[in-house]
């Protein structure tokens, strides 16, 4: 019984996943296209061929979905982190961990760039993304504090660094976003973390 029930549930899991991401790139696309405010979750479930039933099953509302989009990329930033040799300078570290989101969003430009630009030209969305960054830079901050062996709690170090790399991530998507792609997302984060690397990098004088 084992045996079976667990291929199974694999299989069952992969279609939930598949339906998941359907409906994700379905949402983002209109919302991205037609502004948030325009678009109805009617409209979300007819272009991704599914029941309005089933988008509730998946989500509490089309805000939902991008906050759920926030929370992936927040979790690949925190992932790559924890993944990077303990001997790497923490700037170095903290910035091959923001690449990770940034890199996703220019490769795949066409799809990304609409969707990071609906979010920071919706207040709503903004909101959120903002209070999504609040939670990334608590867990990246644990993370730099592992790493470092220091105390999250009492050490000024790790919020102070973990809140500059999400500043840097914050400017560089803001900066690609206002030229429509235009500028080089790689060469924008250079540029943020060629000017907060000295102090990524003095932890002692932050303890």
């Amino acid at each position: 019984m084992t045996s079976t029930s667990r291929p199974q549930s694999s299989l069952a899991q992969r279609k939930r996943q598949l339906v998941a991401d359907e409906l994700t790139e379905a949402a983002l696309q209109l919302l991205a296209s037609k502004g948030f405010d325009a678009v109805t979750v009617d409209e979300i479930v007819t272009s991704a061929g599914v029941s309005k039933r089933t988008f509730f099953r998946y989500f509490a509302s089309k805000e939902d979905v991008v906050v759920q989009f926030l929370g992936e990329m927040g979790t690949g930033i925190h992932a790559e982190l924890t993944g990077r040799p303990l001997d790497e300078r923490p700037s170095v570290a903290l910035q091959h961990a923001i690449w990770v989101s940034m890199d996703a969003c220019g490769q795949q430009s066409e799809r990304a760039l609409p969707v990071v630009q609906l979010i920071l030209r919706t207040p709503a969305l903004l909101a959120r993304f903002l209070e999504r960054q609040a939670q990334w830079r608590e867990d990246l901050a644990a993370e730099l504090a592992r790493r470092l062996g220091l105390d999250a709690d009492t050490d000024l170090y790790p919020r102070m660094a973990a809140g500059m790399a999400l500043t840097a991530f914050d400017s560089v998507l803001r900066h690609w976003s206002a030229s429509d792609g235009a500028q080089d997302p790689a060469d924008l984060m250079d540029r943020a973390f060629a000017v907060i690397a000295p102090a990524l990098d003095a932890v002692r004088s932050a303890r």
